[in-house]
């Protein structure tokens, strides 16, 4: 990502922090906070390419970046939150119209939207930056195995997250605390989520990859035009 756009996100996110910590109200409060984790991911991704990081600088990166990039889907699950805002009309069993509660529905789209889709990028730019640090073959079978299996990590991650509330922050401040949980999650219907929201995830990004190689740039379409 060029450094221009890689100020207008972090402008962008900063304004939108900034409008949240003002205009969000209760109980819709959480998604400051949320937001907040779910950039973090975005912007460690931003240093890997910037002056060659030394390798011990480069692997801390990508782990603090692995542990925090679940923050980033996370927000999806965060759409849920919407029923407290009793969207139906009793009477006539219509979604109502009410400028608060659609205020609130924006807020979390856009809360969910733009970490979900930024943080791929920062997935897909961690992996590139891996293959580059290891020298491995650049093949679409590699990178498939990285994307299926940080998929399915992330949605491990999730499942902490969302079940057993145990935020990136606090596995990093009190570890041991939560070996014990950790260990005890591991069950058919949790492998079952894992694989519900691994599967929702790929989806996303596969159709993100086919928007990405379908669309023609700019020197395509000139192409075409002269022709």
């Amino acid at each position: 990502m060029a450094p221009r756009y890689r100020w207008l996100v972090r402008g962008a996110f900063l304004g939108f922090f900034i409008y949240l910590h003002f205009f969000a109200l209760a109980p819709f409060r959480f998604i400051l906070l949320n937001t907040f984790l779910g950039y973090i991911p975005i912007e460690i991704a931003f240093h890997y390419d910037q002056k060659q990081p030394p390798t011990i600088i480069f692997w801390l990166l990508v782990i603090l970046w692995l542990l925090f990039y679940p923050n980033a889907p996370y927000l999806l699950t965060d759409l849920f939150h919407l029923s407290m805002l009793h969207p139906y009309d009793p009477t006539t069993g219509l979604i109502r119209f009410n400028l608060h509660m659609w205020l609130a529905y924006t807020n979390l789209i856009v809360a969910a939207l733009s970490c979900t889709v930024l943080g791929f990028w920062s997935m897909e730019h961690t992996i590139q930056a891996v293959i580059v640090r290891l020298q491995l073959s650049e093949t679409a079978i590699t990178k498939s195995i990285f994307v299926i299996l940080l998929t399915f990590l992330t949605s491990v991650g999730i499942f902490i997250g969302r079940f057993l509330r145990l935020h990136s922050i606090y596995l990093l401040l009190k570890p041991t605390q939560f070996i014990q949980p950790l260990l005890a999650m591991w069950h058919p219907r949790m492998l079952i989520f894992v694989f519900l929201m691994t599967l929702i995830q790929l989806v996303i990004y596969v159709c993100l990859q086919l928007f990405k190689q379908t669309t023609p740039n700019a020197k395509t379409l000139t192409k075409h035009t002269q022709q």
